[in-house]
């Protein structure tokens, strides 16, 4: 086994790695920016590095710097957690050339099943049920059109080299062909490097079921349960539980196709096939996650197991000391992801200060958590506080466990995803089990928005995609402080973040309300619109451009 690791990462997964490898008598090393200088994690791990500077690319997706690190530090392996570049074939082959051992899949492996496209054709060969598409990229919006004709509508325009909803746009009708292919191109290009795109079958309302497997690379891969997912907004995810609570009579065959698919591509360490079921039951194959999964949490609950700590016995080269037939399912768990984030503004990021903040515990309960009270939430990156688990001997006692338990969840000075939990995890729907990826869309979470005012949750059509409205007359005190009040003329960024578009040039009349940027934050992206009407006379920010809060990023002459 290592006596040392690099973890490269932050937050609540940094923390839990640190914790596996102090359990099994393995230093860990943390990575951190400038903002994370006082971090959990930081204070979880035996030893830290810094980082210079705060721009996630210039920290934690710096592989340059993390590869120095590990080596000035002794480390002698590095896990790359979930996020940043944990499916990174690129730092991955970094760390392998570095002579350190990467805790993780093969590169060859992150790189086939990082391509949908590749991915697909794997499946396909594998007897792995796929949605009817195509398996080649598309180069004009006729061969959309002519799918459509063939097989009917929506269709799903894909990136290649996307996920979590980055690339994808729906064409629900003929005439809206065109504009999704566009869309789905450029947004390709922006996020992945590679207008690549295709184009399959769109399911409105499926169930999104994942396999967990583990494969130490000598035998046959193994397949841990099936975990239900199907809560989401934008695509990401809000609750997760193991067994589902519907169609468990096809979790079988849902492994035995993910252990065909992890063979097939020759998958090692831990990862997830995640699957798409359409209402008659019917499973398709959606993607491979080449790492760990935010909601691997569940899975340990139930089966007893620690997958970090199998990931690590996996690249040391031990045995896992397991078989298919010791895989069983003990009682049912629930997470919930607590989120900074504001469920009555569509979601919208809410970074500061926890000025309280007390976790829930007893029998059944297991907090996750990459912050304590005192602790700054950044505005940098991903807006994940910490994971809330609860386990029973039924769903409906997990249930029960996880409404007690996020009551008692005490957390001041931001806004967080709770209320949106409490109101999801009491929808007839998922008591029932048989929601699916569309309720979160449906209105359920209509009663946290009711009594905000309206213009705190409009939004915009950029490109055809809803982006959330930022004006800084609906802004925090402090965000509004930055921006010097509604009536100013100075835009200022609302907090840190990646300016994605540029919607105004110099010169431009604009009216209040008018959208100037577009601001991707903590993984949301916000329209910054003008508070005044006016002439643009200066803009200081292009896209690709991380901004700090409170950068000038135009003017607007009254």
């Amino acid at each position: 086994m290592f006596s040392k690791i690099l973890v490269a990462n932050r937050g609540e997964i940094a923390v839990r790695i640190a914790r596996t490898c102090e359990e099994m008598a393995v230093g860990s090393v943390a990575v951190f920016s400038d903002a994370d200088a006082g971090a959990a994690h930081v204070r979880r791990a035996r030893e830290s590095v810094r980082l210079p500077g705060t721009a996630p690319a210039e920290t934690y997706l710096n592989i340059p710097r993390i590869v120095a690190a590990a080596l000035d530090m002794g480390a002698e392996a590095v896990h790359p957690g979930y996020g940043f570049l944990a499916e990174n074939a690129s730092f991955a082959r970094a760390v392998m050339d570095a002579g350190l051992v990467w805790i993780g899949p093969p590169p060859e492996v992150i790189d086939a099943v990082g391509d949908k496209i590749a991915a697909r054709r794997i499946a396909v060969d594998a007897g792995v049920p796929v949605v009817p598409g195509v398996l080649d990229p598309i180069e004009d919006p006729e061969e959309v059109s002519l799918f459509g004709r063939e097989h009917g509508y929506p269709l799903a325009v894909k990136a290649a080299g996307g996920g979590g909803g980055r690339g994808l746009k729906i064409a629900r009708r003929p005439e809206d062909v065109a504009d999704a292919f566009a869309a789905a191109r450029r947004e390709a290009r922006a996020y992945f490097g590679s207008s690549d795109v295709y184009v399959e079958r769109y399911l409105d309302a499926p169930k999104h079921l994942e396999v967990q497997i583990l494969a130490d690379g000598a035998h046959e891969p193994l397949w841990l349960g099936v975990r239900d997912c199907s809560i989401q907004r934008r695509h990401q995810k809000l609750i997760e539980e193991t067994p589902p609570p519907k169609w468990q009579e096809r979790a079988r065959d849902m492994g035995e196709a993910a252990v065909r698919l992890a063979t097939a591509c020759g998958y090692v360490n831990a990862g997830t096939v995640e699957m798409l079921v359409d209402a008659d039951g019917s499973f398709y194959f959606l993607e491979v996650n080449a790492r760990l999964q935010v909601e691997h949490t569940v899975t340990e609950e139930v089966y007893g197991v620690d997958l970090v700590r199998l990931q690590l016995l996996v690249a040391a080269g031990e045995a896992v000391g397991l078989e298919q037939a010791d895989l069983t399912e003990r009682g049912h768990a629930i997470e919930c992801r607590v989120n900074a984030e504001d469920p009555a503004r569509g979601f919208a990021p809410t970074p500061g200060t926890i000025t309280r903040y007390a976790a829930p515990s007893g029998r059944g309960v297991r907090v996750d958590s990459g912050y304590e009270e005192g602790d700054e939430v950044p505005a940098a990156y991903d807006s994940l506080i910490a994971k809330v688990i609860a386990c029973g001997d039924t769903r409906a006692a997990a249930r029960q466990r996880m409404v007690a338990a996020l009551r008692e969840f005490e957390v001041d000075g931001i806004h967080t995803t709770i209320p949106a939990h409490l109101v999801l995890l009491d929808e007839p729907s998922f008591v029932r089990g048989d929601h699916t990826t569309a309720t979160v869309e449906e209105g359920v979470l209509d009663s946290l928005v009711r009594d905000a005012p309206s213009e705190t949750h409009d939004v915009l059509l950029v490109d055809g995609r809803p982006v959330r409205l930022w004006n800084p007359a609906m802004a925090s005190s402090a965000a509004a402080a930055i921006h010097g009040g509604p009536g100013s003329g100075r835009i200022l960024a609302p907090m840190q973040g990646t300016i994605v578009k540029v919607l105004v040039e110099v010169g431009r009349e604009v009216a209040s309300g008018d959208a100037l940027f577009v601001l991707e934050a903590m993984k949301m992206e916000s329209a910054i619109t003008a508070p005044v009407a006016g002439t643009v006379t200066e803009v200081h920010a292009g896209r690709g451009e991380t901004v700090g809060a409170g950068a000038l990023l135009a003017v607007i002459l009254t």
